[in-house]
């Protein structure tokens, strides 16, 4: 090529990436025309599908990242992000569309290091959950917006008190120490949900998820698990209580990747309140009940955390490039995040995967279990752990298993059958009969209204 021509070749190419990337507030059908757009640019390494659709019946669309889209490819973790679950916080919204163009492009570039994470991660991208409460909250504008305004969904529910309340189970059954994992759903769950929250649920209950974050508005603070307390139950003033999962240490360093690849959310100083590192136990804060994150948990093998991005929920657009800046890279180093700990496969002695087998870690009382190749994955922090494998129907294995600072250790079991134990007499599990005793025993009580989470 002439050399009068490459500042010319260089000029155009920075003109056609910025004709990519728009710093504006997407409408419904543009984030919808946004998506199918990054689909058409990077057709091999995404795919496009619909978990269900909102009250008023907008699609609640999904952009997937993967060298095999569509396809769980064995010992590849599943990581999702989810905004716009309030309709009125809209960065999050913006920020996911932001990230969807940013890999693409990188990818189409050759970036090593985007390559890497979509060939070793399957990455699920929801920008709205709540297309209905945007709108109304759009309509508005951001100059003229209530600060509750589209909140809710269609229905006027907030989706992040939606979601069936699973920490209180967890707290009457044992006083904390009780089942922490993979509880049970009440019978009656699904009329007590909204459509939204119904797509969710049945959406992490199809996929393995392993880590994922939801992006809200109204603060700059990186948010973990527990948001209930287990004070709450008392209805006393005893509602700012640090409430610690068994995985504590391991949220604090997940929440602290995002905030300190963060612009300014590890300063601690913002909007009026002051964190430590930028973080939160989400107790601490204030308690929320029947949110994600905490359904997450306990309900499936997933690690979520709240990220509140912004002290303005409708921020103006000429400050959407300037948020783009602060969070991209803390949006793909926490993406990363779910390549620590360990992995492998639970396997019979003729190599059949095993699903639903039960990773017991000592000393940690919140189990995962295999999904259905019989794969598993578990974060950890560095060290060295006792891990124990179970089935039924299988002889459980234990091995000591050590983590490094960077790639996941890999450790497979092979469960031979036990053929000694007697078949098991059909009765009712003693978790589910808890589980019904408790829904007619507590009678749950008012939750402080939430402006934020």
């Amino acid at each position: 090529m002439a050399g009068w021509l490459r500042p010319l070749a260089g000029a155009l190419l920075l003109l056609e990436v910025a004709a990519a990337v728009s710093f504006l507030h997407h409408r419904y059908e543009e984030m919808v025309r946004t998506l199918f757009r990054v689909q058409s640019e990077c057709p091999y390494v995404t795919r496009i599908y619909s978990i269900g659709r909102s009250v008023e019946g907008r699609h609640l669309y999904v952009l997937e990242f993967s060298d095999y889209p569509g396809i769980h490819e064995p010992l590849e973790p599943e990581f999702k992000y989810v905004a716009n679950m309030h309709g009125n916080e809209v960065l999050g919204r913006e920020l996911l569309l932001q990230l969807s163009e940013f890999l693409c492009e990188e990818y189409r570039r050759g970036s090593e290091r985007v390559t890497r994470l979509l060939h070793d991660t399957r990455i699920h991208i929801m920008p709205s959950m709540n297309p209905d409460g945007y709108e109304v909250a759009a309509k508005q504008g951001p100059d003229n917006i209530g600060y509750l305004t589209g909140r809710n969904n269609a229905n006027g529910v907030d989706l992040n008190r939606n979601f069936p309340d699973l920490n209180t189970f967890m707290y009457y059954s044992g006083e904390i120490n009780g089942p922490n994992h993979h509880i049970p759903l009440p019978d009656n769950w699904k009329s007590q949900v909204e459509p939204e929250t119904l797509a969710v649920i049945q959406w992490i209950s199809s996929y393995n998820f392993v880590l994922s974050a939801n992006l809200h508005g109204g603060a700059v603070v990186a948010n973990y698990p527990y948001d209930k307390s287990q004070d709450q139950r008392f209805g006393s003033h005893r509602r700012t209580v640090n409430t610690p999962t068994p995985d504590d240490k391991l949220f604090q360093k997940l929440a602290k990747t995002y905030s300190y690849a963060h612009g300014w959310m590890h300063r601690g100083w913002n909007c009026g309140d002051y964190f430590v590192d930028g973080i939160t136990n989400g107790a601490s804060w204030y308690s929320l009940s029947k949110g994600m994150q905490d359904f997450n948990y306990l309900y499936t093998n997933c690690f979520e955390i709240t990220l509140e991005l912004s002290c303005n929920k409708f921020p103006p657009e000429e400050d959407l490039e300037r948020q783009w800046m602060a969070n991209r890279e803390a949006l793909v180093a926490f993406i990363e995040e779910i390549h620590q700990g360990i992995k492998g496969m639970v396997t019979d002695e003729n190599n059949n995967g095993i699903a639903g087998a039960v990773i017991s870690v000592q000393g940690i009382s919140h189990d995962v279990t295999s999904g259905n190749t019989g794969d598993y994955f578990r974060l950890l922090l560095p060290g060295t752990y006792t891990v124990t494998a179970s089935a039924e129907g299988y002889q459980p294995q234990t091995v000591t298993a050590t983590v490094g600072p960077a790639a996941p250790s890999l450790v497979d079991f092979q469960l031979k059958q036990d053929v000694v134990r007697k078949p098991r007499e059909r009765k009712a599990s003693g978790t589910r009969m808890t589980n019904k005793t408790l829904q007619k025993k507590v009678v749950p009580r008012a939750t402080r209204r939430g402006t934020r989470r």
